[in-house]
């Protein structure tokens, strides 16, 4: 095994300026630092993680905790291990389903969190109540909408691009928009995270909604109890079963659209022409469906950057106060709301 002290005698300088180059500590000269990483490709050096660990104190393992049955989650999740990666960290993927059980199970055991070197969290299943108990045992960045005091937090502006979404739906005319997503959860559950986010939609479509001068019509708000593909399909059937059904809908993510998109097929219907139908999420599944989806997209690159950049920094010691980040997003317009485009367009 090729150690540092043989990187050191091929490029002649000391052990410590060789570690400070694979450390990529800033007071290396970049003269010095050239002619190091010409001796370490050289003599092809193969840092020792494990010996680097143990070393620091830590495991160099990284905790992901997400509900991946949902694919905006696991495409999230890719973009966080080559983040992960290219700093040196080895990421573990924890599933929860949104259930808070299993959330409790990862979260609250004490041998878990001794195990991580930090967390990366979506929760969809605690109490903000629980949150605020958990917060403090190790170093954690979470995202989505809900916030805890204390805790690093990555998100975007969920109510700013559900108001874009509609106001795209009233731009072509459509008058009678429904909107697909509120979960179906008891007051008890208030305090919940995947309550929160579809409060911020909700509170983003209705905005839209009141400054166009159209009314909020509760029966064409329906609720769901998960953000799944059927969900969607029995909530536009419900829909479409009214006296007078909707001319546009606004789903709260993109596996609820394409339900509601097949319900609407299924009737006979023309996706735009009769019910024009924008998601949320961004999922690549939604640019090969038929039609191709209108969308939110948020920066999944982004927000896995902003995420792993913060809990690194929490990792190697820094003691600031908590801080909430903001990711960009985009409404991406395709053909079920926009059409077919004509020839040469």
């Amino acid at each position: 095994m090729v150690t540092q002290r043989d990187v050191a005698r091929r490029a002649g300088v000391s052990v410590r300026t060789v570690s400070n180059v694979v450390n990529n500590f800033a007071y290396v000269s970049e003269e010095t630092r050239a002619q190091v990483q010409r001796a370490l490709d050289e003599l092809d050096y193969r840092p020792n993680l494990a010996a680097r660990s143990l070393n620091r104190g830590r495991s160099n393992l990284l905790a992901l905790v997400l509900p991946l049955d949902v694919p905006y989650f696991t495409e999230l999740a890719a973009h966080v291990v080559d983040q992960a990666e290219e700093r040196g960290y080895t990421v573990l993927l924890d599933r929860t389903e949104g259930s808070a059980e299993r959330e409790r199970q990862i979260l609250m055991r004490r041998d878990r969190s001794a195990l991580f070197d930090g967390f990366i969290f979506s929760p969809l299943g605690l109490t903000e109540d629980e949150l605020r108990s958990w917060a403090g045992d190790c170093p954690a960045v979470m995202l989505g909408e809900v916030q805890v005091e204390g805790v690093d937090h990555v998100a975007i502006d969920d109510t700013a691009a559900a108001k874009a979404a509609t106001e795209h739906l009233i731009s072509l005319g459509r008058t009678r928009i429904a909107a697909i997503g509120v979960p179906h959860r008891p007051k008890a559950s208030a305090g919940r995270p995947a309550r929160a986010t579809a409060a911020h939609r909700s509170a983003g479509y209705e905005q839209a909604l009141t400054e166009a001068g159209l009314p909020i019509r509760p029966e064409l708000t329906v609720r769901v109890r998960r953000y799944q593909r059927q969900d969607g399909r029995d909530a536009m059937e419900r829909l479409l079963d009214l006296a007078e059904p909707p001319d546009a809908v606004f789903c709260y993510n993109d596996l609820l659209a394409l339900g509601a998109m097949r319900a609407v097929l299924a009737r006979g219907l023309r996706v735009p022409q009769d019910v024009a139908v924008a998601g949320f999420d961004g999922i690549d599944e939604g640019r090969f469906a038929t039609p191709p989806l209108t969308t939110v997209v948020p920066d999944k690159a982004r927000i896995a950057e902003l995420a792993v950049t913060r809990l690194l920094e929490r990792v190697e010691g820094d003691k600031s106060p908590a801080v909430q980040l903001e990711a960009p997003w985009r409404l991406m317009i395709d053909e079920s709301t926009a059409g077919v485009p004509e020839a040469g367009e």
